[in-house]
Order: C-alpha cells, then sequence, then structure tokens
C-alpha cells in the first residue's frame, strides 16, 4: 500500500488552504515553429492518418448501404468536413483547450479542475467525487481506444499494398505484427531519438495529402460544394436511417481529437493551433475532398480511395510513409496511455507501478513496462482477431465517442460553475457539440454486437479497477489511521520512557504529522532505540501538473526542541516524480540544522510500513472488490523503488490491516 495521499488543495506555511499554481513557462518565440513541428509529430498522428481508412468504411457499410453517387458522396463529404469544423476545430481546438490545468489537458485533468471548481461553490463533495469519477471514466474509454487505435492504424497503411502490389497481400498480417511488435519493444529505449524525425515525416505527410486531394480537386472543382451544410442535411432528412449509420463510419474521421487537447502540455495551446490551422486542417479537408471526387468519377475507386487517388508509380512510396505515419500514430496513443496511468496513479486510481524514465534529459518521458507489455498483448490479439482495417472499423468509434460525451460534460460544468457562461451560451454548446456527439454515439453503439463490445470490455475492466482500488484506499485508510495513534501521544511516550538515542537520521515516509508511523512504532518496540535525527515526509498529490521545488516543501518541528524529530511536507504535481531522497537533500539544504551538524543526507536510514492486507466482513465494499483490491496491492510495484528509496538502507516493517 501507498504513502502518498492525494488532495486537491495543500496547506500553506500559514496553515492556510490555497491551490499552488506553477508559473507558466515563457518559451522564445523562435521557438515557436519549432514547436509547432513537434506538436504535428505528436498531436496529429492519430486524426491524421484517419484518412487512410474513413471514408472507404463509410461506402463499404452494409454492402453498398450509402451509394456512390451525387447525392450520397456530397451528403458524405459534407458530414466529414462539418463534423472536423465543428467537433475539432470550434469544441477542441477553441474551446476545451481553454480550460487547462495549469497548462495541462487530457479529461482527467479536466474533471480534476471541474472538481476543484465545485469545491468552491454550494455543491456537496459527492457531486464534486463523481465528477473526478466522470474523468475516470473518460481515462477507462481512452484505455479502449489505446488497444484499436495501433492495430487499426498500421493495417491500413499496409493494406496500401494490395492496390500498389497485389501480389504481396498475403503479407499485410505479418508485416503489421511485425511492425506492431517492433514498436512496443523499443518503447524501453524511449522516444528521444527519434522523436525528432516525426515532426519532419507528419509534415512530409500532410504535405503528401494535401498535394493528392488538391491535383483531383482541380479537376473535379465542383465537389467543393461539399463544403456546404446544406448537402449533410439534406442527405440526414431525405436518408435518415442510412445518414444514421454512415455517421458511425464518418466519426473515424475525428478519432484522435482528444490528442490535442490531452497533449496540450507538451507544446502549448498555440503551437497546436497553428499547426491544425495552418497545416493540418486544410490537407485534410483536401484529401476528404478529393476521395469524394473519385468515387463520383469512377464508383470502383470506393474500395480504397486513399491509395488510388495517387498515380501508380507513387502508390508503393506513400505505403512507406503511410507506414511511418501510422507507427507515429501509434507511438502517440502508447505515451498517452503512459502519461494516463501516471496521472491516474498520482491522483490515487491506480497501485504504484514500475515507471521508467528513459530519457534523463526529457522528465516527462516515461516507460511503463505493465502498461506497455498488456498494451501490446491486446493489439496483438485485435489484430489477428480482426484480420483487417475494414472489420476493426465495425468496432471502432464507440469509446471514441463515449470520451466526446464526457469531455463536452465536464466542460458546460466548468464553464458554468468557472467561466459563469450565461445559460444561452450553455445551451448553444450543447446543440452544437452535444446533440451531434450524442447522435455519433448512438451511431456507434450498432457496433457493440460487431467487435465494439471489446473496447467497452476493456474501458468497464479499466474503471472497475480503478475505481475499485480508490475506494479500497479510503478503507485502508481509515483503519490505519486508527491503529497508528496519535502522534502527540507517542511523544508524550517518549518523554516518559526516555529510550535510547543513536546517532543517525532515520526518515518515515507516512501521510501525515497528526498519526504515528507504524514503522516508527514497530522500530522502537522491538528494537527498544531511536535515532538522534528523525524526519517524517508525507507526499501530497496536488491537482496540478507540476510544483516547482521553492514552493514544494514545508518544514516543521515537532515535539520540544531536544526531541530532533522533524515533518517535511512534500507536494507534488501529478506530473512530477515522486523522489523522496530529492525531498530530504532539498530540505537539508534549505535548513542547515534540521539534521544536525553531521546528518548527511545521503546515509540516513530509511524505514517503510509495509501494510499486510487482510479480508473481512467490514462493509464498504462487496468481497470480490476486496479480492480484487487485495490482488492489486499484492502485485503493487516496491513503495522503495515508486518513492525513489536506496535499497542499501530501507528497512521494511510490516503491519496487518483488515479490509
Amino acid at each position: 500500500m501507498g504513502e502518498l495521499v492525494d488532495t486537491e488543495h495543500v496547506a500553506d506555511s500559514a496553515g492556510r488552504h490555497g491551490r499552488r499554481r506553477r508559473p507558466r513557462p515563457l518559451r522564445p518565440r523562435d521557438a515557436g515553429w519549432a514547436l509547432t513541428l513537434g506538436a504535428l509529430g505528436v498531436v496529429y498522428g492519430d486524426i491524421g492518418t484517419s484518412p487512410l481508412y474513413s471514408v472507404q468504411t463509410v461506402f463499404a457499410l452494409d454492402n453498398g448501404l450509402v451509394r456512390p453517387d451525387a447525392h450520397d458522396v456530397y451528403g458524405v463529404v459534407s458530414l466529414v468536413f462539418w463534423s472536423i469544423t465543428l467537433i475539432v476545430s470550434v469544441k477542441y481546438v477553441i474551446f476545451v483547450m481553454r480550460a487547462d490545468n495549469d497548462g495541462e489537458g487530457g479529461v482527467m485533468a479536466l474533471a480534476a479542475l471541474v472538481r476543484r471548481a465545485l469545491q468552491g461553490t454550494r455543491a456537496n463533495a459527492r457531486t464534486a467525487t463523481m465528477m473526478l469519477a466522470l474523468g475516470v471514466a473518460g481515462a477507462a474509454l481512452f484505455y479502449g481506444d489505446s488497444v484499436i487505435t495501433p492495430s487499426i492504424s498500421v493495417l491500413s497503411a499496409i493494406e496500401g499494398l494490395e492496390v500498389s502490389s497485389p501480389e504481396l497481400t498475403h503479407l499485410v498480417l505479418p508485416l503489421a505484427a511485425a511492425i506492431l511488435t517492433a514498436l512496443f519493444v523499443v518503447q524501453r529505449f524511449g522516444t528521444a531519438r527519434v522523436g525528432g524525425l516525426f515532426g519532419p515525416v507528419m509534415l512530409l505527410w500532410f504535405v503528401v495529402i494535401g498535394a493528392a486531394g488538391l491535383r483531383e480537386v482541380l479537376a473535379s472543382p465542383g465537389i467543393l460544394g461539399g463544403l456546404s451544410p446544406s448537402y449533410a442535411l439534406a442527405f440526414v432528412a431525405d436518408r435518415p436511417y442510412t445518414a444514421f449509420v454512415a455517421m458511425g463510419a464518418v466519426v473515424l474521421a475525428i478519432t484522435g481529437a482528444e490528442a490535442l487537447y490531452a497533449d496540450m502540455g507538451h507544446f502549448g495551446a498555440p503551437p497546436i493551433r497553428r499547426a491544425w490551422f495552418a497545416l493540418v486542417f486544410p490537407a485534410l479537408t483536401l484529401n476528404y475532398l478529393a476521395q469524394g471526387a473519385l468515387i463520383l468519377r469512377d464508383p470502383a475507386n470506393r474500395a480504397n480511395p486513399f491509395f488510388l487517388l495517387l498515380p501508380g508509380w507513387a502508390q508503393l512510396p506513400m505505403v512507406v510513409l503511410a507506414t511511418l505515419a501510422t507507427v507515429i500514430a501509434s507511438q502517440a496513443v502508447i505515451s498517452g496511455a503512459y502519461s494516463m496511468t501516471r496521472q491516474a496513479l498520482r491522483l490515487g486510481f491506480l497501485p504504484h507501478l514500475r515507471i521508467r524514465r528513459p530519457s534523463a534529459q526529457h522528465e516527462g518521458q516515461v516507460y511503463l513496462p505493465a502498461v506497455n507489455w498488456a498494451l501490446f498483448a491486446a493489439v496483438l490479439l485485435v489484430t489477428f482477431i480482426f484480420g483487417s482495417s475494414a472489420r476493426l472499423a465495425t468496432a471502432y468509434g464507440v469509446a471514441v465517442t463515449g470520451t466526446f460525451l464526457i469531455t463536452t460534460t465536464l466542460l458546460l460544468l466548468l464553464a458554468r460553475v468557472h467561466w459563469h457562461w450565461p445559460a444561452w451560451r450553455l445551451a448553444a454548446v450543447v446543440v452544437a457539440f452535444g446533440l451531434i456527439e450524442l447522435t455519433y454515439f448512438t451511431a456507434n453503439l450498432t457496433k457493440v454486437a460487431h467487435g465494439g463490445w471489446l473496447t467497452l470490455l476493456i474501458a468497464t475492466l479499466a474503471f472497475t479497477v480503478m475505481m475499485t482500488w480508490q475506494r479500497g484506499r479510503e478503507l485502508v485508510t481509515a483503519c490505519r489511521i486508527e491503529m497508528e495513534g496519535p502522534l502527540t501521544d507517542f511523544l508524550a511516550q517518549l518523554h516518559r520512557d526516555e529510550p535510547i538515542r543513536v546517532n543517525g537520521v532515520a526518515v518515515f515516509p507516512h501521510p501525515n504529522k497528526d498519526t504515528t508511523p507504524l514503522a516508527l512504532r514497530a522500530n522502537l518496540a522491538h528494537n527498544h532505540v531511536l535515532h538522534q535525527r528523525i524526519v517524517i515526509i508525507s507526499g501530497q498529490t496536488a491537482n496540478v501538473p507540476h510544483i516547482p521545488w521553492p514552493e514544494r516543501l514545508i518544514i516543521t518541528p515537532l515535539g520540544a526542541e531536544d526531541d530532533g524529530i522533524v515533518h517535511i511536507a512534500a507536494t507534488f504535481g501529478f506530473q512530477d516524480p515522486t523522489d523522496f531522497p530529492e525531498v530530504l537533500r532539498r530540505a537539508a539544504a534549505a535548513d542547515p540544522a534540521m539534521l544536525g551538524p553531521e546528518g548527511d543526507p545521503d546515509r540516513a536510514s530509511w524505514f517503510l510500513s509495509r501494510i499486510t492486507l487482510k479480508r473481512t466482513t467490514r462493509p464498504g465494499l462487496a468481497r470480490w472488490r476486496k479480492a480484487l483490491f487485495i490482488a492489486l496491492a499484492h502485485n503493487a510495484a516496491s513503495q522503495a523503488e515508486f518513492l525513489g528509496l536506496p535499497n542499501d538502507r530501507t528497512v521494511t516493517l510490516s503491519a496487518e490491516v483488515p479490509v
């Protein structure tokens, strides 16, 4: 069990409570376009590769439900364009990216922001907690989406061989599996070395797909009429059922929109917006228009309109470029899964997992072996079960549209409580985004029986695990506090018994300064001695991504002056590494008298309280959830490793806690 206590507010030195906000970093102007290029490589991989399969999927529905005639083609093109315009350009790029949690984005960060805003109103604690649970649901859906995205992206790219070299069709599945395997194997080395290639590759990708689209649009300028919303409305009005089913596939054109918001902390909003409006949006629009024109010119082209836009000599090179682009898109999703897991861990919704940082220069770059290999197994299994991007498309979209709805719901709450929007503006958001996304979500529910159940199952499992862990932690914390007893009583006992004091510094990670660390009690009970200097360190996770060191530590003496006991409250942002030895070093540097004249933070002994859980009939969790919670705790990563403690100077003392 962990010793970190997550909190939305942290106490300052005067005992008041308030949110500590990290100053936003100033970025030099000449770095603006470099950041824009970086955003191309990380943010737009998923949505940028959607033209590979989205239009093709629409016209493959139910053996030609959507006809390759002018009415349906113009209707589909209009639906795609206005979906991208409203959901991506207006909702995410203009509105949602305003809701930054100290510069960071993502559905969990948004939920934490809403929860904090509600705490300043008359809303009760249960409502605020429900909002965070809604963010957890969004994160769970993201995990479901993460399983399909790498598979469908890589398969759709390599399937270009079926157009350029039909004799190599039998190699599509083995090549996809090999590329996906290599992608997950190299995760342990980090992306710092290849990250510099991501931006230029995606820049080339968008230039090429935009140029291919422009070539066809210039040849068939009438397709520009598809930009009018009247065609989408006419399509819906004349053939409502067909349009409804088609929307289940049209949504593939906007998958990856959540990445614009989730990756905001890496680049800032301006570079992401600049990349979108200057290159990505125009290139996507031209390519989708061109695919519509190509199908109108020859209905047979609907089999693979993306690759058939290109002349024969360019199709095989495009397969290579598309494969690179889809690998980048998959990398973005995998990295997003790492980041989402770390946020959930910081906020207390997952047990400690082993986190590695492959790059000493890039602190935000993390690698989680357990997440990597679980995701790899699921992606490879999905790839072989479905076998093609067309079949995967029938299962894709349920999780994505669910995340869209959750983001819109949280955005509306934030706009009402924090931005103080009037009712008419909130209603406009509901009509412009909410109703459209609800339609998309409903349309995608038809995919549940065709494979969509898989993403929902993954999301349900992830949600159950996270909520069970969070609730189990609450119950265990209550029991542990009862066993620990007040620290003031322990200090009074020290004055009465006057135990033997030995030289050195003993450090006890512990959630607070109010109760006694179990390891401290056990050490005194069994060894009958105490160190001359005792340090209790409490780690708290705030609902902001980063907190600078000068604002992170509060040092408080405990007991009488000659007791030699101090408490350090260290507040981490949910993106900051949890490094307790560094906390001790920073505190000793700030207060040299804290450890005494001979105290050395690099020679201190660390004492951990390890909790052994025992399942009982106590209320609070169902029996199966208790079993799940205990299993999660049993398989959690080492507490010492999570806190960065030195193995040769760490002692672990156990205590049994009922749950």
